[in-house]
């Protein structure tokens, strides 16, 4: 399973910061940004086939993250 979160971060270390705080809460998850994309996205990817979207916004807010889940 995929998810795909539109964000507003634009700095690479503290998109890297992000990500190594979720890989502690979900280490069956795989967690990467796309800084160049319009919408900065963060890729959320599930070895196990489930995702906790409410567990990734409130982590990714909690580092002033504007974040919000990209339904398709």
């Amino acid at each position: 399973m995929v998810e795909i979160f539109k964000t507003n971060v634009e700095d690479a270390n503290k998109a890297s910061h992000i990500v190594n705080k979720l890989r502690q809460q979900f280490p069956t998850c795989r967690f990467n940004f796309d800084l160049a994309d319009c919408d900065r996205i963060l890729r959320a990817e599930s070895y196990n086939g489930t995702i906790d979207t409410e567990g990734v916004i409130e982590i990714a807010k909690k580092y002033s993250l504007e974040i919000n889940l990209i339904e398709e």
